[in-house]
């Protein structure tokens, strides 16, 4: 039998355009409407049936989320040009050989580290190299190769699960659902800091249970790299612009504007730093704005959906199906069931980006009728996205890791499910203090 292919992400969207633009013409029209003490009633109105809106809802979605789609664009490019210097692999590679005779302070000192790439800028693809590295090292120290997976691969996801400052999960989503970007850090960072405790954990068990007497292949890979001293001001300047970032949001009240100048002044201010010529900076901000295009135009499209639901006036008719749906749940009800949807949403659309434009703008007013703080509407797509990419087979990422790590998925899958059944039981738990507990911001 022939395998079965998920249809490409636009190919999703496309069909949900038109699935929606059906839908107009059989779904009653309904709104909502604010009495003057600031509660919602419900009420029918006459549909408006889409045809050839199918079109032009791209361009109105591109121009209603025009602001994420530059953020993606330029945040991309930034990223990118910083990645060209070579001092984030030199940086981790450098700190590796200078505590790699500490195996288990070096195993617990990679997971942090990892995951708090994950948490700070959303490192994902940039696993794929490191896993390379990394794998060779934790076997000549007596492991095996999952352990290098463990370290490397999956603790940028708990990471990137529990993010606080990745602009490519909490800023897009937060910036879709009309928050302050990076608000509710606080509780982000406690979540980040559990999990990653918990992990660091793990892998020392793990270490205990694996080791075995250390073998005589040598980690030259990583004796070889140097970390020069452009690339140690290279490090220094993205960590002084995590800093900016922290104060900008949390007092100057930073938005998508500012925070992409931010991102836009340490891409160049790096270039410039690791030597490149102006055409140089210009043509890696650009190779970086070209390689995440896919995600930003996601964005677009995307929007589309929601655009051609409110044309038609049947959004808010959705919206109060699922709350008489949920009705005397409670909250927390309505949090779980976001909860897994999300999660489920993953196997289908590994792209955090695509799930967020697609989601985001039916749970964000959602989560307001059934007494769920968007907060914890974001939380809640973050766990429910990161958690299952350690297993979906749909995850380019996964795929490239476990091939240069010579892991079947087969084996991987069999060796990793239990750890993402207790992730995904954790994020839940993690989720119930933002319904029963007063948590700033939440």
């Amino acid at each position: 039998m022939r395998k079965i292919k998920i249809p490409n992400t636009y190919v999703i969207i496309g069909a949900i355009i038109l699935l929606c633009a059906v839908a107009t013409w059989f779904v009653p029209g309904g709104q909502y409407v604010k009495a003057e003490d600031g509660t919602l009633s419900y009420e029918q109105v006459d549909h408006v049936p889409q045809t050839w809106q199918v079109f032009s809802s791209i361009y109105h979605g591109f121009v209603k989320q025009a602001g994420i789609i530059i953020f993606i664009l330029v945040v991309g490019g930034a990223f990118w040009l910083l990645n060209a210097t070579g001092a984030v692999a030199a940086g981790i590679s450098r700190f590796i050989v200078r505590v790699g005779k500490y195996d288990k302070v070096v195993l617990v000192a990679v997971t942090v580290l990892f995951s708090l790439a994950g948490a700070v800028f959303g490192m994902s693809e940039e696993t794929i190299p490191f896993v390379g590295i990394v794998v060779p090292l934790v076997v000549s120290m007596g492991y095996d190769a999952v352990m290098g997976m463990l370290v490397v691969y999956v603790a940028a996801n708990v990471g990137f699960s529990s993010a606080f400052l990745n602009p490519f999960t909490v800023g897009i989503a937060q910036g879709m659902a009309d928050l302050p970007l990076f608000s509710g850090m606080e509780y982000r960072l406690v979540c980040w800091a559990l999990l990653t405790l918990l992990l660091a954990l793990f892998v020392v068990l793990y270490a205990r249970k694996t080791k075995k007497p250390a073998v005589a292949e040598s980690a030259a890979t990583v004796k070889d790299t140097v970390l020069t001293r452009r690339q140690a001001w290279v490090l220094v300047t993205l960590l002084l612009t995590v800093v900016l970032l922290i104060v900008g949001v949390t007092v100057w009240d930073w938005y998508l504007p500012e925070i992409t100048g931010l991102f836009l002044l340490m891409g160049i201010v790096c270039g410039v730093i690791a030597g490149f010529s102006a055409n140089k900076i210009a043509e890696e901000l650009l190779a970086g704005a070209k390689d995440i295009l896919s995600a930003a135009l996601v964005v677009g499209f995307a929007s589309g959906i929601i655009v051609i639901l409110q044309d038609g006036r049947i959004v808010d008719s959705i919206l109060h199906s699922m709350q008489e749906g949920l009705d005397g749940t409670g909250p927390l009800a309505s949090l779980s069931a976001m909860y897994g949807i999300q999660a489920l949403i993953n196997f289908i659309i590994p792209s955090a980006t695509a799930k967020a434009a697609i989601t985001i703008p039916i749970m964000a007013p959602f989560s307001d009728l059934v007494g769920v703080s968007r907060q914890a509407m974001v939380l809640a797509f973050q766990f429910g996205d990161g958690f299952t990419n350690m297993v979906t087979p749909t995850s380019g990422v996964l795929v490239a890791a476990l091939a240069m790590a010579r892991i079947p998925y087969t084996k991987w899958v069999k060796w990793i499910w239990k750890m993402v059944v207790v992730l995904l039981v954790l994020g839940f738990l993690l989720l119930i203090p933002t319904i029963l507990l007063s948590i700033p911001e939440f």
